[in-house]
């Protein structure tokens, strides 16, 4: 048995996992980088260990450093969580070596499928169905080029040492392909420090679902039913749901006994994924397989009432399987969303600074919120942006759907953008809803789901102007003199002398300025905005404060708020305004810098056109890494690129001025 588990990893997977040992009565250890000192996984935590600075080869990568962490806590087994060194192998040997438990595949599972060509070849030979493609060590790009030709366009470039999306391209045509490769290769080799890639035939309109499989040192395997996770932005999953929707149980046992078939062929034990395409006549094709713990496997939980990190911790301590493949039953419906800092309206930017608010829906048995930050933490440009996991459980898919659509409505973040209202999009989407999903969903819909929502509306004027109103009040009470209990700045009721106060504030709501105008009475706060679209230009908040109730000309609905950096944060009806205020506008104008800023923290990749080249509106200026990903820069309009202020390989600050830009007259 376990005693003492030391987690390798940080954020809401460490504490998904400190949570079950706690229950299980198996002391943890985690470790942290400096920029995690005082994250939520190492509160958590029995004990903590420092690794090192920020950066993850620093830190959460570095080998040697983990485990010295467990020979110096006693800890007698590892468990890795996902990414960092779940799925590298010499991190396995470097546990066994040390005689501590990897909670994981074997090493040499592992790298049976850490390169996605050997997997296809594996997979071939143990039946497994596979899609068109090449899997071969030449990289040459003319022999690359040659075997997409062969394929057929659209084909699929993979980069075969990882997955998450990265090292990923779509090429349509043979034009296209060089750009592709280069740009493909060099982010492989970013994230995985491999380029070598692999070419498939791209498969229209498919979905992505997967198999959860389980096996035990004795040779025993399960499969816990499937996952569909076909709604995707840039290869990144977005919406994960279990039972995949209209699966038939004849195809259900199909895939789950082609994705054990997978998993006997490289001596698996423990947690894997099996992750298939599925086209429309129903027939599957192996993707590749994930030998850990997957991002979505709380909705697994959900729909069979286990524990996998449980049943993780008993296979590695040489226990069987708690349960028999006829001993599983699907039990209801489950979704998840991932939460990101991410701005929907700016290309899905990651998004940095600290959470001024992080407030969950309420958890339940239906409802459930696996996180590692709270309410004061920073989100960093170090580590993946997510904020956290919403999963949630109902007797049939629509239940849970409705489930999940509340639980967004009542999440509150503020301080970041994030991602709620670009989700309630997707999952209230009519073709979402009726379970008619692919891989190419959002892009399919890209019009509805994809909208900016950068109007105000009548509520969101009420809402902030009585915000404001609250806001002075509390702030006037603040400076009354403490000793004079009689002051009427005490009362706060905003009576006057035979006039009504007036105010004027000027607001930025997501790129537009606007004015609102409020007058302050016993009944509550009547507000004027000119700029609304609407016919309703005005109307009357009164804040129930003490009860979060707001009436808003007449009408009870939830309100809460929070004080930002630069404005406020309101919580209103299930929607989320977050504003600045502005300096009155005088009318003053100056010489504005002209030139492109870095969206965000993160290091130059490569420039893409020379000095003083001459460019169209569009065109690819720049490429930066930042949080794992790579972000192109691009000319907001035509114009000429008067010099680079930054260089391949230099790590920038976001808001710093990369690029002089002068537009074309």
């Amino acid at each position: 048995m376990i005693r003492k588990l030391l987690i390798a990893n940080r954020g809401e997977i460490a504490c998904r996992i400190i949570k079950t040992a706690r229950r299980l009565g198996v002391a943890t250890v985690a470790v942290y980088s400096d920029a995690d000192a005082d994250a939520l996984h190492v509160q958590m935590a029995d004990e903590a260990v420092r690794l090192g600075p920020p950066p993850a080869k620093a830190s959460y990568l570095d080998m040697e450093k983990v485990i010295d962490a467990a020979r110096q806590t006693g800890a007698d087994a590892i468990h890795p969580g996902y990414g960092f060194l779940s799925e590298n192998a010499e991190f396995c040997r470097a546990c066994d070596r040390a005689g501590i438990v990897f909670v994981g595949p074997p090493a040499g599972a592992i790298e049976a499928m850490g390169s996605k060509s050997a997997a296809k070849r594996i997979m071939e030979e143990a039946g497994v169905p596979l899609v068109p493609g090449y899997h071969g060590t030449n990289q040459d790009v003319h022999i690359l080029e040659g075997h997409a030709n062969r394929i057929g366009y659209p084909v699929l470039l993979k980069a075969a040492a990882g997955g998450g999306g990265k090292g990923m391209r779509r090429v349509d045509s043979a034009e296209e392909f060089q750009d592709a490769l280069a740009a493909a290769k060099r982010e492989a080799m970013n994230a995985f420090g491999d380029d070598q890639m692999l070419l498939e035939r791209y498969v229209v309109s498919p979905r992505h679902v997967e198999i959860q499989v389980f096996c035990d040192q004795q040779g025993k395997g399960v499969y816990l039913f499937e996952r569909d996770c076909s709604v995707q932005r840039r290869h990144q999953k977005v919406v994960e749901e279990a039972p995949a929707p209209g699966l038939s149980e004849e195809l259900r046992a199909r895939m789950g006994e082609a994705a054990l078939r997978a998993a006997h062929a490289i001596g698996y034990t423990g947690a894997g994924t099996v992750e298939f395409l599925l086209d429309a006549s129903g027939a599957f094709y192996f993707m590749e397989m994930n030998t850990r713990l997957q991002v979505e496997h709380p909705v697994t939980e959900m729909i069979t009432g286990q524990d996998l990190v449980a049943w993780q911790l008993a296979v590695a301590a040489g226990e069987p399987l708690p349960l028999g493949q006829d001993d599983l039953h699907i039990l209801g419906h489950a979704f998840e969303v991932r939460i990101y800092a991410e701005d929907p309206d700016n290309d899905f930017l990651p998004a940095t600074g600290t959470l001024v608010r992080h407030r969950p829906p309420k958890e339940s048995e239906s409802v459930r919120v696996d996180t590692g930050v709270q309410s004061g933490d920073e989100i960093s440009v170090h580590y993946d942006p997510m904020i956290a996991k919403l999963i949630c459980h109902g007797r049939s898919r629509k239940e849970a759907l409705a489930k999940l659509d509340r639980a967004l409505q009542e999440y509150q973040i503020a301080g970041v953008r994030h991602n709620i209202e670009f989700l309630r999009r997707v999952i209230n989407h009519r073709a979402f809803a009726s379970g008619r999903v692919s891989t190419h969903f959002i892009g399919d819909y890209e019009a509805d789901i994809l909208q900016q929502e950068q109007q105000l509306t009548p509520l969101k004027c009420a809402a902030i102007a009585g915000y404001l109103h609250m806001r002075e009040t509390r702030d006037l009470r603040a400076s009354a003199p403490a000793a004079d209990p009689h002051s009427p700045w005490h009362s706060g009721d905003d009576w006057r002398p035979g006039i009504d106060a007036r105010r004027v504030h000027s607001i930025d709501y997501r790129g537009h300025r606007a004015e609102i105008a409020s007058v302050a009475g016993a009944g509550g706060v009547h507000w004027q905005c000119d700029a609304l679209q609407s016919d309703c230009k005005s109307g009357e908040i009164r804040i129930l404060p003490e009860r979060e109730l707001a009436l808003v000309d007449g009408r009870r609905v939830s309100f809460s708020w929070v004080d930002t950096a630069c404005g406020g944060a309101i919580f209103i009806d299930g929607i989320q305004v977050e504003f600045e205020l502005l300096p009155p506008d005088i009318g003053e104008s100056g010489d504005q810098a002209h030139g492109l800023e870095a969206p965000m923290n993160g290091t130059i990749i490569a420039l893409l056109v020379a000095p003083g080249a001459q460019v169209e509106k569009d065109q690819p200026l720049l490429v930066m890494e930042a949080m794992k990903m790579e972000h192109t820069l691009r000319a907001p309009t035509a114009g000429k690129v008067q010099q680079f202020l930054c260089a391949e390989g230099e790590l920038v600050d976001g808001g710093s001025l990369l690029i002089d830009f002068a537009e074309e007259e």
